[in-house]
């Protein structure tokens, strides 16, 4: 390996990363500017006031303005390619508070067949299936709009649900998934309100005040549900529409949008994700950090310390931001718990303890770990997850020896389930897919090179037999899917990208004897794109709620420093 070239790289891009951390001590990241978040926040605060939130609303239509590609459309990020969902916002967004091109009129024409509202509702709930989430508030954005003529079509959500006890939402087979609550809410409301008056009506009418209390309960005092601007601005505009315009709960939703608007006018998918990059810029400069114990304080103190009124998650986990607005997730607790073992040198505290406890206690019956909550498991991004599981996998056996005789117990038999979890879901080639990242320019949109990478880096790790010998036909996966420029792209022939390949480099850096070469080639596209200057080009690989791309500035230069560090070690 070109040892000379390696850490030249290492001290170059160590120094960039130690210098973009936050004045507060985390690293915060900046999200790519989203047509989706602009387009929605635009409508939400044309619906609730046009002329108190005009220049809002102008600088908004401007970006969307800009940013529209040739033929008309939008993709998700400036570096996406086009698509029916940020086209279509973007359309009705331009449709109330400024003009749409004719070019958007003819791309969306041609994607749905037609305009009528039956070719837009039809092909809105095809695109996304039996998942609810997104499809219906998008529907009612539409109708909101004037963009569909009637509400008939568009599917009721059941809100009156919500005044259950959380405990029983995973028995309740909800359209929406865990996180979605909010909108399940506010565009359930929304919908009864448009409906036909008639007994079930008045029935139902009877849980509009009850709903809205939780719908209350949920939300953040600075408003923004989840830290996302697309699920806040659905819950404004359709709180506006049905009539609770001067809601608390819809003022407080447009002080967020209004507080997170960008300078070019746009909003991102969601505020910043400094939990997760803090956690992936300290695996990335391991020893490089200095003030460790002032930064791993501050880690600690950002988990959970009482039950989350979101999700109803007992205390222990951590968000993907310290923003009052996250929820705790299996990914971003067992990062915290990794980037604690290098900031503490393994020293086990309370907060580590409650963190291992908290992901035992998410655990599916199947055996995997899911994000949010246990026993969700209809919708795609409720269930069980192989990068997930796998980073759980990591995060006990970097812990497991240090922790009391019972967890220690507990962590043994729960990382054997997990691990025939991940056998029984490897595929026959040896790969896994991923829940929150992909590959946009994949006809399926997956990225297996992301979820196997990412599980054959925390595998190894573990001196487990079962672990080995799944990483051992992962790893001959990753070794098939490199492109002939020596870089990796999600999946098989797709093109290369500096994300997936440093990945795909961290991960068969431990396998350096047998397949050395493989590595090698896979360092000089990392080198060469570093000398072109391209190494730090935004790449959106990352996946938020209901598949919506997003980039991530960190993302280059943390993975990549990963992925040197391990050709050292």
């Amino acid at each position: 390996m070109k040892e000379e070239q390696i850490s030249e790289m290492l001290d170059v891009l160590s120094e960039r990363l130690l210098l973009s951390r936050s004045a507060n001590g985390l690293w915060r990241g900046k999200l790519s500017s989203s047509a989706i978040s602009t387009a929605v926040s635009i409508f939400a605060l044309y619906s609730v006031d046009k002329d108190k939130y005009r220049i809002f609303i102008q600088n908004g239509t401007a970006w969307l303005h800009q940013t529209m590609l040739p033929d008309g459309a939008w993709g998700d990020t400036t570096e996406s390619p086009p698509n029916m969902t940020a086209t279509l916002l973007a359309y009705v967004a331009l449709h109330a508070a400024d003009k749409p091109s004719e070019k958007t009129k003819k791309y969306l024409f041609e994607k749905f067949g037609g305009l009528t509202d039956g070719h837009i509702i039809q092909g809105v709930l095809s695109h996304y299936g039996k998942d609810l989430t997104f499809s219906v508030p998008i529907l009612s954005m539409c109708a909101l709009a004037g963009i569909i003529h009637s509400w008939d079509e568009v599917p009721k959500l059941p809100f009156e649900l919500a005044v259950l006890p959380q405990r029983f939402f995973r028995f309740l087979r909800l359209p929406v998934v865990s996180y979605a609550i909010p909108a399940l809410i506010a565009v359930g409301v929304l919908r009864h309100r448009k409906g036909k008056r008639g007994l079930l009506y008045r029935w139902r009418e009877r849980f509009v005040t009850q709903s809205l209390k939780v719908l209350e309960k949920l939300q953040p005092a600075h408003g923004g549900f989840l830290e996302a601007a697309p699920l806040t601005a659905f819950v404004t505009m359709c709180m506006t529409g049905a009539g609770f315009v001067d809601h608390p709960t819809t003022q407080r939703c447009v002080g967020f949008l209004t507080d997170t608007v960008r300078d070019d006018g746009a909003w991102a998918i969601d505020t910043d994700l400094a939990s997760w990059v803090t956690a992936l810029s300290i695996c990335a400069l391991g020893n490089r950090i200095g003030n460790k114990e002032e930064l791993s304080h501050l880690i600690r103190n950002n988990a959970f310390k009482e039950k989350h009124p979101f999700t109803g998650a007992k205390e222990g986990g951590w968000g993907w931001t310290d923003l009052q607005g996250a929820v705790p997730d299996a990914d971003d607790t067992a990062g915290a718990l990794v980037a604690l073992h290098i900031l503490l040198d393994g020293k086990i505290c309370p907060e580590i303890e409650k963190g291992i406890e908290w992901l035992l206690d998410l655990q599916n019956s199947d055996g995997g770990i899911p994000t949010f909550c246990k026993g969700w498991g209809k919708l795609p991004f409720d269930r069980s997850s192989p990068d997930i599981t796998a980073h759980a996998i990591l995060a006990f056996e970097l812990w497991r020896d240090t922790l009391p005789e019972k967890i220690n117990g507990k962590v043994n038999a729960s990382m054997k389930r997990m691990l025939l979890w991940m056998k029984k879901n490897q595929q026959p080639d040896g790969s896994w897919n991923p829940l929150w990242f992909g590959d946009q320019n994949a006809k399926d949109e997956r990225s297996p090179v992301y979820g196997t990478a990412v599980a054959v880096e925390h595998l190894n790790v573990s001196s487990n037999p079962a672990a080995k010998e799944l990483a051992v036909k992962a790893a001959a996966y990753l070794v098939s899917a490199q492109n002939k420029d020596n870089g990796w792209g999600g999946t098989k022939g797709v093109c290369s990208k500096i994300t997936l390949t440093a990945k795909a480099i961290s991960a068969l850096s431990a396998f350096s004897i047998q397949y050395g070469e493989v590595v090698e080639k896979g360092f000089d596209y990392l080198y060469s794109a570093w000398k072109s200057g391209e190494l730090e080009k935004r790449e959106p690989i990352g996946l938020y709620f209901a598949r919506l791309w997003y980039s991530e500035e960190l993302y280059n230069i943390t993975f990549v420093l990963t992925a040197l560090n391990n050709l050292v070690s």
